[in-house]
């Protein structure tokens, strides 16, 4: 910008018919681009400082008219350079956000993914222990439930690993919804958990975005029955209505899922949010019989 205006007093000197400072303006829309107004402001002082010479130097027959047109020049070039600066600033902004959202979706999908499969892994592994010597049919069936919640956590991370770097040669799989509830159900089963999977109302198909979160709030409330609740029996209802689909999942454990019985934990604020995200809501705390409540109501539509 220094050299511009310097280059221009020069052109004006010598040639004292020139009235506006095209290279100046070139400049000045290069420094307005690149740098904040604080600094860009300081470029266009200097270029309106040049063509107010012209009422000094310039040899034309109405300088101050001459004048004025090149100086509201000056601050139109730097108007428009502001505003591009400005529309660039907010695409980077709205990448940079969108980058981050994608980010935190693949933790929550990793985070689901692992705990709920290395939870169900210990369960067995706990189960099949105890009747490996009395009960050797039960000890083989949670042997293989901890190796169909080991290949499944594996697929899981392999599509999540896929969405991150999408030159994996391995296709991803689709994502699990809720007609997957009774897999999801199995190994629990086979770990002495009792549940039972109900469906009320006459199932409709789902947007893919409210399938995956149904069924990733299920699974975490499950998992954070067998982790924190010591429960006996769980019970996974899905409510299909005109607008929304409810979940709702209790078990007759101890109040102490994850967070404590004000539900504001990690596993609960991340089924909050997942909730959030699609405009619904969730509630999670103790039962007042003893238990524990998660209900989430999920609209089928985002609220306009």
């Amino acid at each position: 910008m220094a050299v511009a205006v310097v280059g221009g007093l020069g052109t004006l000197l010598l040639a004292p018919e020139t009235v506006l400072p095209v290279a100046g303006y070139f400049a000045m829309w290069s420094l307005a681009v690149a740098r904040p107004p604080r600094v860009s402001l300081l470029g266009l002082l200097a270029l309106e400082a040049l063509a107010a010479l012209n009422l000094l130097i310039a040899d034309v027959d109405d300088p101050v008219a001459d004048t004025g047109f090149a100086m509201v020049v000056g601050v139109g070039v730097w108007a428009l350079a502001e505003a591009a600066r400005n529309r660039r600033a907010a695409i980077h902004e709205a990448t940079r956000r969108a980058v981050g959202e994608e980010q935190a979706r693949i933790a929550r999908e990793l985070h689901d993914v692992i705990a709920h499969s290395v939870s169900m892994i210990v369960v067995q592994a706990s189960a099949a222990e105890d009747v490996f010597d009395s009960r050797p049919d039960q000890a083989r069936a949670a042997l293989r439930s901890i190796e169909r919640a080991g290949r499944d956590a594996l697929a899981e991370l392999r599509r999540l690993l896929s969405a991150v770097r999408p030159g994996l040669d391995e296709p991803s799989g689709p994502q699990p919804g809720l007609d997957r509830l009774d897999e999801l159900a199995e190994p629990l089963r086979a770990g002495g958990l009792t549940v039972v999977v109900r469906r009320e109302g006459p199932a409709t198909t789902l947007p893919a975005g409210v399938d995956v979160s149904a069924y990733r709030i299920v699974q975490e409330a499950l998992t954070n029955t067998v982790r924190h609740a010591r429960a006996t029996r769980a019970e996974v209802t899905v409510r299909y209505g005109p607008d929304a689909v409810e979940l709702d999942v209790r078990d007759d454990g101890r109040s102490t899922q994850s967070g404590g019985a004000n539900g504001s934990g990690h596993g609960i604020a991340g089924m909050r949010e997942r909730a959030a995200l699609l405009g619904g809501t969730l509630e999670a705390g103790p039962l007042p019989g003893g238990g524990y409540r998660v209900h989430a109501r999920l609209p089928l539509e985002p609220a306009r």
